[in-house]
């Protein structure tokens, strides 16, 4: 085993060998096997925004096996989605790929100012499934937050008993937030601390911008001189936060983008910044695959150091 798989395996020696295993299966699996890099490829969105939104731009992606052989091809580390598009293909593609069971959703059917996500899956299914870890998604900001709260730690505390590795999405969002509030550098860092304190062993967050949404926060950014300017400094700020980078934090690709290329500087700044890598959904599956396999490829080869 590489040697930096080994150091952050050692961040979690109070997880029991099956956790701290299926962490290594994740770190160890597909192109940047050993780097302590991941690239993730998550389907939730299906549920998350609606079929057409997510699919009709490419409609091979409204078959769930074609997510599992985008992932394996491009060489993924692992596949993220909720309990029916995991089902639907894992007999066919069992034991070819790490596999994160989301066991929260949220749709938009009815735009809530708060949003709760409602469990749609259970640490049971991911076991019965072969998967390696459970995801389940936080919105702090929202009214709701306490009873999410709630709900990830149980899901949590249950999924270390079972040895399987926690996954936070945590997504400030909610009535007591800007939309610009959402990405800001202080409300970021401060979801990624909330996830590290909950337990989870992979947060997922957003890449955060130069705003500060805070006003007591934005005084001590600014009295203490936190370097915020550039994306590599506000994402090694957002990895500090999580428990001064000894817990594992990817960052979410977010609406598909037109410009490739400002895609790829977003990967080399998360990088530079010490960030663990990128979980890449819409930006990856409504290409056609061949264009999608070449785009992963080239975030890969960015991850790993292969271009600059």
């Amino acid at each position: 085993m590489e040697a930096r798989v080994r150091e952050i395996l050692s961040w979690y020696s109070s997880d029991n060998p099956g956790t701290r295993t299926n962490l290594a299966r994740l770190l160890t699996h597909g192109r940047l096997a050993g780097t302590g890099r991941l690239v993730i490829l998550p389907v939730d969105q299906g549920f998350e925004h609606g079929p057409a939104r997510s699919f009709a731009v490419n409609p091979p992606g409204y078959d769930p096996a074609y997510h599992f052989s985008l992932a394996l091809e491009a060489g993924c580390n692992a596949y993220a989605a909720p309990l029916g598009f995991i089902e639907a293909g894992v007999s066919e593609f069992a034991g070819e790929i790490p596999l994160i069971l989301k066991i929260n959703n949220h749709d938009v059917l009815n735009d809530e100012k708060d949003p709760l996500s409602a469990v749609t899956g259970s640490v049971k299914d991911a076991l019965r499934l072969g998967c390696v870890a459970v995801g389940f998604t936080i919105y702090p900001g929202s009214a709701n937050a306490q009873a999410m709260y709630q709900q990830c730690r149980e899901m949590i505390a249950e999924a270390k008993a079972n040895g399987l590795v926690a996954v936070v999405w945590s997504y400030p969002r909610g009535s007591s937030i800007s939309k610009e509030g959402e990405t800001a550098i202080d409300v970021v860092a401060y979801a990624a601390q909330i996830a590290a304190q909950l337990g989870a062993r992979v947060i997922k967050v957003k890449p955060p911008t130069q705003h500060s949404e805070q006003a007591e926060a934005k005084k001590v950014y600014e009295k203490t001189g936190v370097p915020i300017s550039t994306l590599s400094e506000r994402v090694r700020h957002v990895v500090q936060s999580a428990f001064d980078g000894r817990r594992v934090v990817i960052f979410s690709g977010g609406a598909t983008k037109e410009n490739d290329e400002a895609i790829f500087d977003e990967c080399r700044a998360i990088r530079d910044g010490g960030g663990f890598g990128s979980i890449i959904g819409r930006n990856s599956f409504q290409r056609q695959k061949p264009r999608a396999l070449e785009f992963l490829s080239t975030v890969m080869k960015i991850y790993s150091g292969e271009l600059k």
